[in-house]
Order: structure tokens, then sequence, then C-alpha cells
């Protein structure tokens, strides 16, 4: 007895975007755990997923990944953009401790945020507000590298104003031979960034899915936002913003690489990401479930190896 054969007639019938095929993701799920680093035919030759036993290895592994690109764009004279999430966040102290110890100052990079919590009309939460994502990124790693940080006018958050500029930013930095680079979570929907697996619905192909660069007051899925509420508001819902202004597939699938993390373990045992991990890494490039883009794209995906599972019942 399962979710497939309860389904029907149940109050989760129409709650799950309708383009999910639940008995191919149950699949994706049921492999052994030491199995999920064979390589799939539609990941990139240059996509790489690297285990880590504790959080605090995939904080310091993160973080030396990003200053790495950072260092190296400076080396070799080029700026680079990245989009940039709030969550994961630990890797960012790394990434300003190894910035520092390197000396490696951030006047070539171009930061764009990849999302912010708004309302219907995109209007988002005052910068100085703790719950903001341009508050968390400033506190985080923008104010900590001091005098070595990104310029002012290089930092792009996702507001009403700014995330429709994006998209043609972007385009002139690389044009002018900058690389981007996405740093990811992978939410319990798959999605990346708030761009939702229910926008699936919208489009009639994935080609005119993929040209999407951002949406504004986005209406996220109500486990986006309960996963919110469990991880960044302290299990207070009320707390969440019901929507976001976000990027879209049309930015994150230009990336010329990607720096990923998976790190959703929630102590004694239990967890919240195994499922959207091994759903991304097995279940094949889908629109309605935008994660499984990601692995097309040439870098790395750290993980921790209990979200590998086994993912079964557990009675402990």
């Amino acid at each position: 007895m399962n979710f497939v054969q309860t389904v029907q007639g149940s109050l989760l019938e129409n709650f799950y975007p309708a383009g999910w095929n639940m008995e191919a993701i149950d699949k994706c799920c049921s492999n052994p755990p030491e199995t999920i680093g064979e390589r799939q035919p539609f990941w990139n030759e240059a996509f790489q997923l690297i285990s880590c036993n504790e959080v605090e290895e995939l904080d310091v592994k993160m973080g030396h990944e990003i200053a790495w690109q950072i260092r190296q764009s400076k080396l070799e004279g080029r700026n680079v953009a990245f989009i940039l999430p709030v969550g994961p966040m630990g890797m960012y102290k790394w990434a300003v401790y190894f910035l520092k110890e390197w000396n490696i100052d951030c006047s070539h990079v171009y930061g764009f945020n990849m999302d912010e919590w708004s309302d219907a009309e995109g209007r988002t939460l005052p910068p100085d507000n703790k719950g903001s994502f341009q508050y968390a990124m400033e506190q985080a790693f923008y104010g900590p590298l001091g005098e070595l940080t990104v310029p002012v006018n290089q930092r792009h958050f996702a507001t009403l104003d700014s995330l429709p500029t994006y998209a043609a930013k972007i385009t002139n930095l690389k044009a002018e031979g900058a690389e981007l680079i996405t740093v990811f979570g992978i939410g319990r929907m798959m999605h990346i960034a708030f761009w939702e697996p229910h926008f699936g619905a919208e489009f009639t192909s994935d080609e005119e899915w993929s040209k999407q660069t951002h949406r504004i007051g986005a209406q996220l899925h109500p486990l986006t936002i309960e996963q919110n509420a469990i991880t960044s508001f302290k299990s207070r819902t009320t707390l969440v913003p019901c929507r976001a202004n976000t990027i879209g597939p049309g930015l994150f699938l230009q990336s010329d690489k990607v720096i990923g993390g998976c790190d959703g373990a929630l102590g004694r045992g239990m967890q919240w990401q195994g499922l959207s991990l091994w759903t991304t890494l097995r279940y094949g490039p889908d629109r309605w479930l935008p994660s499984t883009y990601m692995p097309t794209l040439p870098g790395k995906l750290f993980y921790l190896n209990e979200l590998a599972g086994p993912l079964e019942a557990d009675v402990n």
C-alpha cells in the first residue's frame, strides 16, 4: 500500500503538478545508495557528483569551488557572472575565507541573486529586513569580504525593477568574454531558484519553456512554502510569503558552469532532499521537474551521503 495505490479520490489527487509521473519518480528513488554516482546518458560529460560525509565538509567544498572560480577568472583576466542563491548558505563563509587567504579582490565579479520574496505585483521586502534574500547576501558574502568585495553597482537583486534587466546584462557580459556560473540548491519540488514545476503547464513545449528568463510575483507551490518554513523560518509558516520574483531557465540554462549543493538533512535520520536529489540525477530533463536540467550542464553537485538513502521507511 503506497501513494500511487491510494492517491485517487484523496486530498492529494490534484495537489502535485499535473506533469509529474509519480511511478517514474519512485523508480528514481528505489536505486541502491552506492549507485547514485553512476553516470547517466543525459549527464553532461563535465558534470561531476561529489559526496560529502557531513554538512561542514559540503560547506567547505562548495565555498572553495566558488572562490576557485573567482580566482581563476581573475588570473585569466576576465569577468565572471554568478547567479547566486540564498540556500544553501554555509559555503559563503568559506568562499570569503579562501578569497581573503589568496587576497583575491572581486572587482571583476558580477552577482545576480536568483530570487526574492515578493507580493503579487513583484514588490519585495526592504533590503534591511532580516527575511529578505538581499539582507542575507550582504551579511553572508558581500559584507564579510571587506575591501575585496564585489562593487555595489555589480550586485544585482531580484527586485521588480532589477530582475527584468538580468537577461540583457548577462548577455552583454558573456559577449565580452565573461563566464556565467549558477550556484544552486534543489528544492523539495525540484525547482531551481523559485522556478516552480507547475509553470510547465503554461507552455506547449520544452523549447518555449526554456526561453523564459524570469517571472515577477510567481505563485509558489505549497510544499515550497513548507520547505522554507522548516529550513528558514523555524517552522513558522505564517512568516513565509506565498510569492517570489525569480529567474527562469532562460538564464540558468545559459550557464557555462554550475555549482550545486544538497544538504537537506534534518537530524535524527530525517531528511527532506533525498527524493529531490535522486529525481534530479535519474529522471532525465523535463520541464515539469526543473532541476533535472542541471546534470546536463558542466559543473559540480555536492551532496550529503545520507541523502542517497536508502529512501525507505525508518522505524528507529
